[in-house]
């Protein structure tokens, strides 16, 4: 037979093998019953399962880990805006439900910040995010079509439950064809979530893609399931600022 640590490594129960002795010896002490020694590895091995997850789609999702919900400061915020936030860090079933958030907001009230905490509470909460920016999506689903991969490509996307969409107005239909934002925005509808920031209104978002019907379509599967937030009032990091 082989010995117990090579059967561990053998079975991946790096969590029982790390914590073998130390939580034996406090069975021997304790008395536990073999029940209980057992529960207390099992609860050992989905810990470390589930760091070692969290760790791991962090990583992959392009997410900043400085910039979480528990770092930003909600009281700068209209109570609406602040309400609205808790709700979905408290209630993550929006993201398994295919509902999107929308963050609208001039330049620097926090939107980036927001999509990227929330982000980061989904990993927590064991939903697979990814985040781009808008232009830097747009260029890959571009890259994607002139290979006629683009249907593959987003395909890959499928594995991620959220996929975040920073500064979407930064994209302009003049830099080349941005129907593949459309594209993509179509292929997760009602199948997967978006979170989009964007400093420019609806009724501007006809600079992003080629012509008015496909922004028309484009919105109106944006906002058949999700939460629009609007972020009004000076820059979020001047408040700060000011109140340091």
């Amino acid at each position: 037979m082989l010995p117990l640590t090579n059967m561990l490594t053998e079975l991946r129960l790096s969590g029982f093998k790390q914590h073998l002795d130390s939580l034996e010896a406090q069975a021997i002490e304790k008395q536990w019953s073999h029940h209980d020694f057992l529960a207390k590895l099992c609860e050992q091995e989905l810990a470390q399962r589930y760091q070692t997850r969290v760790n791991s789609w962090r990583k992959e999702s392009a997410l900043n880990i400085a910039k979480s919900l528990n770092n930003l400061d909600l009281s700068v915020y209209k109570a609406e805006v602040s309400q609205r936030i808790q709700k979905l860090q408290g209630d993550t079933r929006w993201a398994k439900q295919a509902s999107n958030v929308i963050l609208f907001g001039p330049s620097g009230v926090g939107k980036s910040h927001l999509a990227n905490g929330l982000g980061l509470k989904l990993i927590d909460e064991g939903i697979r995010v990814k985040y781009f920016t808008g232009i830097g999506l747009v260029q890959q689903l571009q890259q994607a079509k002139s290979r006629l991969e683009l249907t593959a490509f987003m395909s890959k996307f499928d594995r991620y439950s959220v996929i975040i969409i920073d500064d979407i107005g930064y994209v302009k239909k003049t830099e080349s064809e941005t129907s593949v934002l459309f594209e993509l925005i179509a292929h997760r509808y009602e199948s997967a979530s978006l979170i989009i920031t964007s400093n420019q209104p609806f009724s501007q978002w006809d600079s992003i893609f080629p012509d008015s019907m496909m922004t028309v379509a484009a919105v109106d599967r944006l906002v058949h399931h999700a939460t629009i937030i609007g972020i009004e009032g000076e820059s979020y990091r001047s408040k700060q600022k000011a109140k340091d």
